[in-house]
């Protein structure tokens, strides 16, 4: 037995606080009952406000790949063109199940160490004369990188183009944690998880749709049952679900959405970019680097580290677990034991974040990886100017 609580440092699933525990311990009701239509209802208006949209908010009892299924099938037909920009493993894999669905993703390529280029995007829009590009899919905060794609941008390539395609975005690791304005920025279907800023367990998931995206639903000719917006909308209406729905996860959901507003969202982000900030720092300070090459992309929810060459990530993550019950995301797929990710999000403060890299730079030591001491005192230098800073701004 180890003691202690097990430090979950990994980009999502996030910690989830004893609050949001505590209220999804309470019974389960009656789903069809009239009491459950005030959870219900709270939990759709609520999410509405997170989404900052008031539009349609669509919950589904599953994970984040459920929801991004139901954003394509929804509102495609099979065979249409997607276009979608390979920022990393998640956006990879949403254009394979764009694929397993009938449709033809047209993938832009990245180097997995930047958001999604505007400027390239635009340029593929103004090229399709025929107008066979039915949507444009990206990926808000790219986990696996650790970088974010200005959506703001995209939007504004789009309308650059003159082209009517559908805005997807991808909000998994992002929503409730990054800035994000589904009607202010144009977005037709966003589509985000319970387990990362909204720090809730995993098992839950949401479209949010525009009445654009709503209106192509009628016309839409890939086949949906489970996730068809049409079959939520008239139970969502009056606060319920065509099937049953993860309730206790609803109970959690709305102590969620109060909390993220007590502390208020501009704080919630304001205080995920002072976190990244300083993990950066103290990467920067061991004489590591950070993944994601463009600083103005580089996410407040999350820092992937790269390994010095011929250093196994996987053993230093596995040394930290091992040392100081300390959990570290791994790299995916293209970048596979040569990164290392420190997750920074949720319910998430000051000395969480100054144990993870205490945590992070013992494992260095004991793993045996090349590094300079003192990441953590260069962290608790970045904090502590920005809490300057904001205490002079008040």
């Amino acid at each position: 037995m180890t003691a202690g609580r097990h430090f979950l440092q990994i980009p999502g699933p996030s910690n989830v606080p004893d609050r949001i525990l505590r209220a999804m311990d309470y019974p389960t009701m009656d789903h069809r009952g009239p009491a459950f239509a005030e959870v219900g209802c709270k939990a759709l208006k609520g999410m509405k406000s997170i989404f900052r949209t008031e539009s349609r908010v669509v919950i589904y009892p599953s994970s984040g790949t459920g929801a991004w299924e139901a954003a394509l099938v929804n509102t495609l037909s099979p065979g249409d063109t997607v276009l979608m920009y390979e920022t990393g493993h998640f956006a990879t894999l949403w254009k394979a199940l764009a694929q397993k669905l009938g449709l033809n993703p047209v993938f832009i390529e990245g180097n997995w160490r930047a958001g999604a280029d505007a400027a390239e995007i635009e340029e593929r829009l103004r090229a399709d004369k025929g107008r066979e590009i039915r949507a444009v899919c990206v990926v808000h905060n790219e986990t696996s990188t650790g970088a974010v794609t200005d959506v703001v941008a995209v939007r504004r390539a789009m309308d650059a183009a003159k082209h009517p395609a559908l805005l997807m975005v991808d909000t998994i690791s992002s929503l409730a944690s990054v800035d994000y304005r589904h009607d202010e920025w144009g977005v037709d279907v966003t589509v985000a998880g319970s387990q990362k800023g909204l720090m809730l367990p995993p098992g839950l998931s949401f479209n949010a749709v525009s009445e654009k995206a709503m209106k192509l639903s009628e016309s839409a000719g890939l086949k949906r049952s489970y996730w068809s917006w049409a079959e939520m909308a008239g139970p969502n209406d009056k606060g319920y679900f065509p099937y049953t729905p993860a309730t206790n996860l609803l109970y959690g959901l709305n102590e969620a959405i109060d909390m993220l507003h007590e502390e208020g969202l501009d704080n919630v982000f304001a205080r995920h970019r002072r976190h990244g900030a300083a993990a950066r720092a103290a990467v920067g300070a061991w004489g590591l680097e950070v993944l994601c090459a463009k600083a103005e992309d580089r996410s407040p929810v999350l820092t992937a580290v790269m390994m010095p060459e011929g250093h196994s990530a996987d053993n230093f993550r596995a040394v930290t677990l091992r040392n100081y019950d300390m959990s570290l995301g791994n790299g995916l797929s293209k970048v596979a034991d040569r990164v290392f990710r420190i997750g920074h999000l949720g319910d998430f403060n000051d000395l969480m974040l100054i144990g993870t890299l205490a945590g992070v730079e013992m494992g260095l030591r004991d793993a045996g990886v090349p590094y300079r001491a003192g990441g953590v005192q260069a962290a608790m230098e970045v904090l502590g100017q920005m809490s300057d800073n904001a205490r002079a701004a008040a």
